[in-house]
């Protein structure tokens, strides 16, 4: 009986569809938690009974910073610390591009007249899109599908220092005009507060972490990489991020963030989200991988090129990006930030402000679908990587048996020359 049994849970185990659900646990384990968070959010809220915004909001995010900064090289770290091209087009993104295209179709909506969706949640909406990159996903996201993370962890870092000064600027610019005023915070009494948070949250669980894990892996470099391979380190990520997400739903719907507007507006806000991720994603890849770039510059500039052909490849070239580092733009450029999006918010409004539940929707159901649709697409992404890894070693090691056989041609013919 025993043996049948044990027969019967290898066929299950081997199976298709158990693999399948196997390889989705994240999702399964996130809508666990948020099935948790709905009826005991007290637990993980920000305040609450494990006191989330340090334990989860510093405790997880280091961890996932520590786990980067003993499993990167030193050396890739200040190369793509130094990548100002690629800074400059995901600030771009993060920033301007998708804030102004959300605050375009939030103020369409508004002029429109219609009572069906509630107000404040487009209000939500354009702040959510003013927010900075996210901390943690992206970086996960990025290492799963085999990208370049030490890039993404640098405009992790980047973004979110910028964010503080940037967000409440581009809250105040898209919030005065005439349809959006009502919704704009009265002055910026608390923004000072904000700045010296946000800053202490990503130097004490970002940069502080991060800069443990490079001495630990210079001075222990072995001890460090066994303990990475032994622990399964890299999953570890995956479990704090869902921490983060916990959090940020039990403080939503401690806030009564879901009941607090109608079914319709939240179908509206889950749909809008779902979509606006994924074109965001597809103008990220456009603009880390402009088709035209490599058209306009298809060859290296040599003695005989035209001097203005030779200075635009070294300007222009460069933003055609490798398949590593455009993983990085695309999982931080559609990204926004649920973590320091709360404190954000918060700071602006101030927590006992009557219409805060509404505000925290949008950004904590975009954190949830950029996170889910992110785990979808990692396979196909990662790969798109692998068939780039795959031609540069088969070109590489063709190369190298074509040098081979020169050598050894010219050791014959000298063998020949010599009898």
């Amino acid at each position: 009986m025993y043996k049948v049994m044990s027969e019967v849970a290898k066929k299950v185990y081997r199976s298709a569809t158990f693999q399948f659900i196997l390889s989705q646990w994240f999702l399964i384990a996130l809508a666990i938690f948020i099935i948790i968070a709905r009826f005991a959010p007290n637990f993980a809220r920000h305040g609450g009974l494990i006191r989330a915004e340090y334990t989860i909001g510093y405790g997880a995010v280091a961890i996932i910073f520590l786990q980067s900064g003993l499993s990167m090289s030193t050396q890739k770290l200040c190369v793509n610390l130094s990548n100002w091209r690629a800074h400059l087009v995901v600030l771009f993104l993060s920033f301007l591009l998708t804030s102004s295209i959300i605050f375009g179709f939030c103020y369409l909506i508004m002029s429109s007249g219609t009572d069906k969706i509630d107000k404040w949640l487009l209000v939500g909406l354009i702040l959510t899109a003013s927010t900075p990159t996210t901390v943690a996903s992206n970086v996960v996201m990025t290492r799963k599908a085999q990208g370049n993370d030490i890039l993404c962890l640098c405009e992790v870092f980047i973004g979110n220092i910028l964010g503080t000064f940037v967000t409440p600027a581009m809250v105040q610019l898209y919030l005065s005009t005439n349809l959006f005023s009502f919704g704009n915070p009265a002055n910026g009494s608390s923004i000072q507060k904000l700045y010296a948070d946000v800053i202490k949250q990503i130097g004490l669980s970002v940069f502080l972490p991060l800069l443990v894990g490079q001495i630990l892996q210079n001075c222990f470099p072995k001890q460090v990489e066994w303990t990475l391979k032994t622990f399964f380190l890299n999953k570890v990520g995956s479990i704090c991020l869902l921490m983060i997400m916990f959090s940020s739903f039990s403080t939503a719907f401690y806030q009564h963030a879901f009941t607090s507007v109608s079914h319709v507006s939240i179908i509206f806000v889950v749909f809008f989200n779902l979509g606006i991720y994924l074109f965001f994603t597809l103008l990220c890849f456009v603009c880390a991988r402009p088709w035209f770039i490599p058209k306009i510059f298809s060859h290296e500039p040599s003695s005989n090129s035209w001097s203005l052909y030779a200075i635009s490849y070294r300007i222009f070239r460069p933003f055609y990006y490798n398949r590593k580092d455009a993983v990085a733009i695309l999982f931080c450029g559609p990204a926004k930030t649920a973590a320091l999006g709360v404190s954000l918010v918060s700071s602006q409004y101030g927590s006992d402000f009557p219409e805060l539940g509404k505000l925290l929707v949008p950004l904590v159901l975009y954190q949830s679908e950029q996170v889910a649709t992110a785990q979808i697409i990692v396979p196909l992404i990662r790969s798109w990587v692998n068939r780039e890894i795959e031609e540069t070693e088969s070109i590489c090691s063709t190369h190298s048996s074509s040098i081979q056989d020169e050598e050894i041609i010219i050791r014959t013919s000298s063998a020949c020359s010599k009898s």
